[in-house]
């Protein structure tokens, strides 16, 4: 029978993923930053909103597409950039193009992608956006900007919140490092998850692919805390196209970013792998989209879990939202099939939650009667 047939949740998806991985990998994906308090409260604050639940609706026609910078979605939600993917299952970040291409939505190709952009972009069908990290003295982050835009990338997300990479101890412990340095204490690790370590080793060992090309190497731990207004400025100017600024959780630097030029924020706690101490985020975007206002482009990541969780984003001010580690669980869980598998089931319980709650679309009209402001459950 296949593993995919046991996904139900992501949950699902997330025991199977952890039976499969090798520790070090798992707790890579997994992690969080300090003791993951952060990660918990991220958790208890989505768990914390209640939907209003609605009776006698006609909701027998839902719609479950949305509307991004102009252009039609099949879903309310997309796919996060996430590094190195394919250390989920070989071919990881082509299967998420293929995804991305099926239902019309952004695929995130992050800037330690281990597959080129050039690539990814194709496959997606054009539906993809390049992450970048500013690293360093910024050399090699505008030629991965020029990069992009020959490659035909129309959206650019830069990704603010990361000015020294948090510790996360649980990958720390593994010694976890990319590229990978293999000692004995990973040597067994992987020896005990062989079908894991069969497939990597046949299909070539994972690698931060947009760098293959550029001549220089990408330190993830390198310091990226010399970015600053000038530097959104500088690239402001050098990029034609549209700029999602992403991992913003303060209202006056959301205020700040959009007098700058920025055409779209993303609310977003890395997940919460970077500052443990860090607000929820989903109390965060309340309140960016309460200081912005109603008409800026509003997105949202980190802890998405469920079809609910995407609902509850939806009705605190996110016109779209982004999934993450959930999806490379499922590729970790059963390969393509158990990503679709998953996909489906976002999709379902999105659909179902809308039916209980009385709603058939996500405009905002329809939206603002699915909450129940400050109910705990």
């Amino acid at each position: 029978m296949s593993a995919a047939r046991n996904i139900h949740s992501s949950g699902d998806a997330r025991r199977l993923a952890q039976r499969r991985l090798p520790w070090m990998v798992f707790d890579y994906i997994d992690g969080a930053a300090g003791n993951e308090t952060g990660a918990a409260r991220q958790r208890a604050a989505l768990d914390a909103i209640c939907l209003r639940p609605r009776i006698l609706c006609d909701v027998s026609e839902r719609s479950l597409t949305s509307t991004l910078f102009g252009k039609k979605t099949g879903r309310p939600f997309g796919i996060a950039p996430m590094g190195m993917c394919n250390l989920s299952g070989p071919g990881a970040d082509l299967m998420l193009a293929r995804l991305a291409a099926r239902h019309a939505v952004p695929l995130g190709v992050s800037t330690v992608a281990s597959t080129p952009m050039e690539r990814l972009i194709e496959v997606a069908e054009g539906n993809a956006w390049f992450q970048l990290y500013f690293s360093g003295d910024g050399s090699g982050t505008f030629r991965l900007v020029e990069r992009a835009q020959a490659a035909g990338y129309e959206t650019l997300v830069l990704t603010v919140d990361v000015p020294e990479v948090g510790r996360r101890p649980r990958e720390l412990r593994h010694g976890f490092t990319m590229p990978f340095r293999i000692g004995p204490r990973q040597f067994v690790d992987f020896a005990l998850h062989p079908r894991w370590s069969l497939t990597t080793l046949f299909a070539g060992r994972p690698q931060m692919a947009n760098f293959a090309m550029e001549g220089f190497t990408f330190d993830r731990t390198e310091s990226r805390a010399k970015a600053d207004w000038s530097t959104l400025k500088r690239l402001r100017d050098l990029w034609p196209g549209r700029l999602v600024v992403k991992g913003v959780l303060d209202p006056e630097d959301a205020m700040q970013l959009k007098s700058a030029g920025a055409d779209a924020i993303q609310v977003s706690s890395h997940g919460a792998r970077q500052l443990e101490s860090a607000p929820a985020p989903i109390h965060a975007l309340t309140e960016i989209r309460a200081a912005l206002g109603e008409a800026f482009p509003l997105y949202y990541d980190s802890g998405i879990r469920s079809g609910e969780d995407v609902l509850k984003a939806c009705t605190s001010g996110a016109d779209f939202v982004f999934l993450g580690r959930i999806l490379q669980f499922a590729i970790a869980a059963a390969g393509e099939e158990g990503l679709h598998c998953l996909w489906d089931v976002i999709s379902d319980e999105l659909s179902i939650a809308m039916a209980q709650t009385g709603i058939t679309g996500l405009s905002a009209s329809e939206l603002a009667g699915a909450t129940t402001p400050g109910a705990q459950n």
